[in-house]
Formats: C-alpha cells, structure tokens, sequence
C-alpha cells in the first residue's frame, strides 16, 4: 500500500502557440489512491483570486484529459507506473492556476494531460530548450506536437530553459505551480539544478507550490556518480531545494517501486520504458517496471 508522509505544517522567448511498489501496482489499489491528498478546497484563479467554482470541477477536467482520446497507447501504458491523477491530485494542481512545467521533454507526456486540464480556464508554459539550442533534438519535436494539435495545445507558452545560462519562466511572482517529472538528475549533471531551482522560487507567488517526480537513489549515495545512472538520492534533492528557499510540505509514495534495485548496468535506462539493454536481461527489467521515484511537494514561504 501506497503511503504518505506529511513533513510540517541570455535571451529569454516566450512564444504564445497560436494555432498543443512492491512490483506492479495491483487492480485493486493501482495507485494508493485511497491515501492520495485531496486538492485545495477552493480553486485558483491564474491572477490568485479564490473562484466561486467547486474543486470537483478540478478532478473532473484531470480525469478527462487522463482519459482523452488524444493520448496514445503507449502513453496510457505508463499511467500504472507514473499515476498522473494521483500525483497531480497531490501537488494540488487545480484550474485557473498558472503552472509552469519545467523540461517536458519531446513527447510532453504531462503537458498533454496539463494542457487540456487548464485549457479555457488557467495557463500552462512549458519551459524546454531552445530550438537553436543544444537541447534541440527535444525542443523540436516538442513544438512540433503542440503546433499539430491547436485544438488541444493552443494556449500553452513554450518559455525557454537553456539552463544554467538562459532559464525564462515567468515574470517573478506570476506562477502559482512548477512541476517537474523526472529530470533533476541531468540537471545535476549538468551543474545546473541549483540556477533552475532558484528560478523555481523566483517564478512562483508567495505560498505557491513546486511539485517534484525524480528517480531515487539509495540513501547515502553520492550524488555525483548515481545522477550518471539518472538516480538522485532524496535527502540530496530535498537539501538543494530548501537551499533555494523552498519548505519542503509533504512526500508521497505514489511513485515508489521498492522492486527496483538501483544498480542496473545502463542505470534508470535499463528500466521501462527505456529498455536500453535490448534483449539482454529484457524480461527480469520488465518484471521490475519502472524505476522508484520520490514525489515531494514544496512551498515558497
């Protein structure tokens, strides 16, 4: 069972798109959803004003867009192992928020479940690399996907993070959301999490919320050398965020896999969905699913 523990009360584009475990979870409780936290009990406007709207409204567009047409099979195959509702439910994500998803990479496997969530009611900006910039190969077709489907991606800003030189989110105080899903570890290796980290906190309001997926390593390891495996471990991440200003609010165990063992020869790759090692060791990586995730909630004080 899923478990939940509460921890305390450059050149900057922005471009409006104008035409975007133990094991495997079981059927019965795939997800802990029974210990999911609810949202918050009034919606957000983008400007940060309560609504007169119900948090039902909330769930109800999060489930059809989870739900929607538009997201493919493979897609859809992933939800079991990275539970977009309950982890969404849990960083409290609602409509009228202004959310900034921090490197949604070329398939924008959240922005496409965000996107039509906030749609009409709320912004979204997806901050990913330039298109001219080293990070290309996922800014191109990323863009590609959001200008191909208007119906759903017309509203969301692409923001550019050329991190650590180049990172534009947002006018400072203008969000009330940054999400970011498994990528704390490049940013890592790349020595670029704590600049990323602080223009979380600038980005955000007072009392907004940064909501964070990343592949665990085991504690005590040295985040140096587990990062290059794609493994960050929590007390290391949660230390670098609370150095940025953040207070860290609350963890779940949504996203936990106790049976992965960390210590795969081509690192959080060797696992679904990645399957770097081909056929070799294929069906003991399978067996094991995805990788074990931390998921944790911060506040800007």
């Amino acid at each position: 069972m899923k478990t939940l523990l509460r921890v305390g009360s450059g050149l900057l584009l922005v471009s409006l798109l104008v035409s975007q475990g133990c094991g495997a979870p079981s059927a019965a409780d795939p997800a802990g959803a029974s210990e999911a936290v609810a949202p918050p009990s009034e919606e957000v406007t983008a400007g940060g004003e309560a609504e007169t709207t119900t948090t039902q409204s909330s769930a109800d567009a999060l489930a059809a867009a989870v739900a929607g047409a538009h997201r493919s099979e493979a897609h859809r195959a992933r939800d079991v192992w990275r539970h977009p509702v309950e982890t969404l439910t849990f960083f409290g994500v609602s409509r009228g928020m202004t959310v900034v998803e921090l490197s949604p990479g070329g398939e924008g496997w959240y922005t496409e479940i965000l996107a039509p969530m906030l749609r009409g009611n709320g912004k979204l900006i997806a901050a990913g690399p330039s298109l001219t910039g080293p990070g290309a190969k996922y800014a191109q077709p990323f863009h590609d996907k959001m200008l191909a489907n208007p119906e759903l991606y017309s509203e969301v800003v692409e923001a550019v993070m050329d991190a650590p030189d180049t990172i534009a989110l947002g006018e400072p105080g203008s969000a009330d959301m940054v999400v970011t899903f498994r990528n704390s570890h490049g940013w890592f290796n790349n020595n670029s999490a704590e600049a990323i980290y602080a223009a979380a906190f600038a980005v955000l309001k007072s009392g907004g919320v940064l909501g964070v997926v990343q592949h665990r390593a085991a504690e005590g390891a040295d985040v140096t050398e587990s990062a290059k495996k794609g493994y960050v471990p929590e007390a290391a991440l949660i230390a670098m965020i609370e150095a940025a200003g953040f207070r860290l609010d609350a963890r779940s165990e949504v996203n936990a896999n106790p049976a992965d063992t960390k210590d795969h020869p081509d690192g959080v790759w060797s696992l679904p969905p990645a399957l770097r090692g081909g056929d070799v060791n294929r069906d003991a990586f399978v067996a094991i699913g995805e990788s074990d995730r931390m998921t944790l909630r911060f506040v800007k004080p």
